[in-house]
């Protein structure tokens, strides 16, 4: 007996589902569920919190809870990642397939969890994501680049997308032809969506911004020729190649901002500046309907992110140059 569909439950076609997760606000944060000849998977789950909403969403479709054969976060940031364990811990049939340098901080987060605070503080931390539960070791299984596995009649395939972070790995799903993409191609968030179509932006959030990775990244998955990207934050989006346009572009003034900003004394206030203007510029030549002020709300905690993850990066570089 199914109930009825939730409001945070969007059909998507041939078997697949977003879940608004719920996380900072409606349309930020989603989880997928793919359904095929009554068997699942969960591609990111979201927050600790986000879990009572996964497990609606299996209910709502009528599936048990049995039925769950994989959970594939794509990265272990929190907001993908928060609430394996939670999850895991309801779905005794499932396994948690997670990239091999992300293994041991889903195993043992006390480390994810330290870092994390350092980024957000421990307020922030409790209010928006809980906690995180260990996964048992005996029920992972670690990725490896060009990994296939399958649950009912579908098969997903498995890369390892560097760029955004190391333990990152993109999902495609052939029956859609459409890649499941974490944060490796950036944020598109709905409110942006104008007569071109979507936005996107990239996302350098800490502590593994490497631009000519992401880059080398983003042309594996265009090789494919995806008809979609259903992206974290936030959706399934279309009109592919104008999108890897966008985001092209603007990683190449991002990494150009942060070479003239190496040294500056306001580093982080500099890159927060010409941040915002390498975004409002895109914005306003794709036709962007929201308002310039509305715009600078809505992405100002990206920005702040970004721009904490550029500074990491820069850092790094530096160091690297220097031999250290």
């Amino acid at each position: 007996m199914t109930t009825p569909i939730p409001a945070f439950l969007q059909p998507l076609g041939e078997g697949v589902y977003a879940i608004d997760t719920g996380f900072h606000r409606d349309h930020f944060d989603a989880a997928y569920l793919l359904v095929d000849d009554g068997r699942a998977a969960f591609i990111d789950t979201g927050t600790h919190f986000a879990v009572p909403r996964l497990l609606a969403a299996l209910a709502a479709l009528g599936l048990a809870r049995t039925a769950v054969d994989w959970v594939i976060p794509t990265h272990v940031h929190l907001d993908h990642a928060g609430g394996v364990g939670t999850l895991m811990q309801q779905l005794p049939a499932a396994r948690a397939l997670i990239h091999p340098r992300g293994v041991r901080h889903l195993v043992d987060p006390r480390a994810l969890w330290l870092s994390a605070s350092a980024v957000y503080g421990s307020e922030e931390m409790a209010k928006s994501y809980g906690r995180v539960v260990p996964v048992e070791a005996a029920r992972v299984v670690e990725s490896f680049d060009e990994m296939t596995v399958c649950f009912g009649g579908r098969t997903l395939r498995l890369v390892d997308t560097p760029g955004h972070a190391r333990h990152h790995h993109c999902v495609w799903d052939a029956k859609t032809r459409g890649w499941f993409t974490g944060d490796t191609f950036g944020l598109s968030y709905r409110e942006f969506d104008g007569p071109n179509g979507a936005w996107v932006l990239p996302s350098t959030t800490p502590v593994q911004f490497d631009p000519p990775a992401l880059a080398a990244t983003i042309d594996r998955l265009m090789a494919a020729e995806p008809a979609s990207l259903y992206l974290t934050h936030y959706g399934r989006v279309e009109g592919v190649p104008r999108l890897a346009r966008i985001f092209r572009e603007q990683l190449v003034q991002m990494v150009a901002l942060g070479e003239r900003l190496r040294d500056s004394a306001d580093r982080h206030g500099g890159l927060k500046a010409g941040l915002w203007q390498i975004h409002q510029a895109s914005l306003q030549a794709e036709g962007c309907p929201v308002p310039l002020q509305r715009a600078a709300e809505l992405l100002a905690l990206d920005i702040e992110l970004n721009a904490q993850g550029m500074g990491i990066w820069l850092g790094r570089s530096a160091a690297s140059q220097n031999g250290n």
